[in-house]
């Protein structure tokens, strides 16, 4: 058949009759075998009818996770890094990242769950997102942030999700980053901060916040005299979590200022069953990427500018370490 005797077989009325079979399949739910019956056909020209009409752009078929997510993006960083699943808002910002987290959390916390919080304004936004949560124990994952003019610790935010859920709170009333080890260990001996600590062990769920090592961009950098902040660069740190350094490989570096912040340590993190990772900047990619291939994370949520970074041609610069959750 020439090329315009092909054309005039597909007329308005072989249009009509495919976009019809079309329809009946894919809105109304048919089956081939109903459809051929309905219209007198076999049931193999329905399913020509069916792949002559996608063919031929009668039937254009549009998946969508919803508007606040690029599932796309989603699908190929949970691949790239071996998450359980990563969300990406299609849009920029630490807002955008925020709302997708509340409603995350809404969604898979339930009332036997330990529900651990970092500090962080990303974690902040969440948590002021959160409309329902279940009566579930929230436990604090790190002291409070350490700089005079910041007034929102991470106690205020276990102490708002305590308030939502009705659950009760572990905070800790004390600094995140301490003068020396010996303080940091006598005050993790206090009452209220060992409940804190004790608690560490139950934990099925953390947020956690991913910190660049430049100024603003993490919550112990800016603490630290200038000093410290050039030597620990020198040691190759790249980004810290809950007050933990780590360097390129996303490995935690056995330094003085791990030894003097009261937060949850790694090996009691990595044995958390779902550790929910935010990012919310691309310039925190860098570190992202190094915390997200070393396995730390079970769940990334960012925003599509940082998520572009971590996408792009030779973004990830190193093997990924397979997670091992507590099962």
């Amino acid at each position: 058949m020439s090329i315009d005797a092909a054309s005039a077989a597909w007329g308005p009325g072989r249009r009509l009759l495919a976009a019809g079979v079309a329809h009946r399949f894919h809105v109304l739910g048919r089956t081939k075998v109903e459809i051929a019956r309905e219209l007198g056909m076999s049931r193999f020209a329905v399913a020509r009818l069916l792949d002559a009409a996608q063919e031929r752009g009668l039937v254009r078929i549009e998946v969508s996770a919803g508007d606040d997510l690029d599932h796309r993006a989603s699908e190929e960083l949970a691949a790239t890094y071996g998450l359980r699943r990563a969300l990406v808002t299609p849009r920029d910002g630490r807002t955008e990242v925020a709302d997708l987290t509340a409603k995350l959390l809404t969604e898979i916390v339930g009332p036997d769950d330990v529900l651990g919080l970092a500090w962080s304004r990303t974690i902040n936004e969440a948590v002021d997102a959160l409309t329902a949560l279940p009566p579930c124990t929230v436990v604090q994952l790190c002291g409070a942030y350490s700089l005079p003019w910041r007034s929102d610790t991470s106690a205020e935010t276990v102490a708002r999700v305590g308030a939502l859920c009705g659950g009760p709170t572990f905070p800790i009333y004390a600094p995140l980053v301490l003068p020396d080890d010996q303080t940091a260990r006598t005050l993790r001996e206090q009452p209220g901060v060992a409940d804190a600590f004790a608690r560490f062990a139950d934990l099925t769920v953390a947020v956690i916040s991913v910190g660049a090592w430049s100024p603003e961009l993490s919550t112990v950098h800016d603490v630290l005299d200038e000093d410290e902040r050039a030597a620990l660069g020198e040691r190759g740190v790249v980004g810290e979590v809950v007050a933990l350094p780590f360097d390129a490989e996303g490995r935690v570096l056995d330094v003085d200022l791990a030894r003097r912040v009261l937060a949850i340590d790694e090996a009691a993190l990595r044995a958390v069953e779902e550790v929910i990772v935010l990012v919310a900047e691309p310039a925190r990619a860098r570190a992202a990427d190094a915390l997200l291939r070393s396995g730390l994370a079970s769940t990334l949520v960012t925003d599509a500018a940082t998520a572009a970074v971590l996408r792009a041609p030779g973004a990830q610069s190193g093997q990924v370490v397979e997670r091992r959750a507590r099962s």
